[in-house]
């Protein structure tokens, strides 16, 4: 394990990160692509489409030959999420352990999703009033990788990139901490593949979130 670092600010990724809501994600497509009396696919099929915002992964999961259905199934979606987005997910365990030993460090989450989703589950399972800022990937120019929603919240508080981390479980997380100048922390027990992860080179590598205490001080 590499030295603790001294962290003022700690970037959280939200689905596979801090939160197991794959399943509830992987339904809720499915089912809006028998909505559109559409074949459903495998289940890690759709898993890999998860983590571009929504519109990409609405794309990705239709297909080039079903584009044309794309503005009714984003709305399908999102009205089928809405409903279903808390069915079986969860925090990942050793999560609240985490963010109270973090108490007095700014905490941020920066997610692709919309923000309204992030926000409710964040608010569900108690955990919203954590975090100095939700940012969700409402607007598609500023999605991860770019580094734009990192930099935005290095200004606002003046934080120096030094003293931040990122911490998220697709190589896009580590690419846009990395374009931040910020540390990176990829988590294996997420959406993202291992390999993907561990190719996108970041400063640390964790397998359980409750292993962040041994890298922030």
């Amino acid at each position: 394990m590499k030295t603790p670092k001294e962290i003022d600010l700690i970037i959280f990724d939200l689905d596979g990160t801090l939160i197991d809501s794959k399943r509830d994600i992987v339904n809720s497509m499915n089912s809006t692509l028998k909505g559109l009396c559409l074949k459903a696919k495998p289940d890690e099929t759709i898993a890999n489409f998860i983590g571009y915002g929504v519109r990409g992964f609405i794309r990705d999961s239709l297909g080039s030959e079903n584009q044309g259905l794309f503005k009714k199934a984003l709305k399908m979606y999102e009205k089928e999420y809405s409903v279903h987005m808390l069915d079986t997910s969860r925090l990942f365990p050793g999560v609240l352990g985490v963010l109270e030993y973090l108490e007095g460090k700014l905490k941020v989450i920066i997610t692709n999703k919309r923000k309204r989703f992030a926000k409710a589950q964040l608010e569900y399972f108690g955990i919203a009033g954590y975090f100095g800022e939700i940012m969700g990937g409402d607007d598609e120019t500023c999605l991860k990788p770019s580094p734009c929603q990192p930099e935005a919240i290095l200004k606002k508080y003046r934080i120096s990139s030094r003293r931040a981390i990122l911490v998220g479980d697709m190589a896009f997380d580590v690419e846009s901490g990395k374009q931040s100048g910020i540390l990176t922390c990829g988590v294996t027990y997420g959406i993202g593949s291992k390999e993907a992860i561990l190719k996108a080179k970041p400063d640390f590598v964790i397998t359980n979130i409750i292993q962040l205490k041994r890298i922030i001080r």
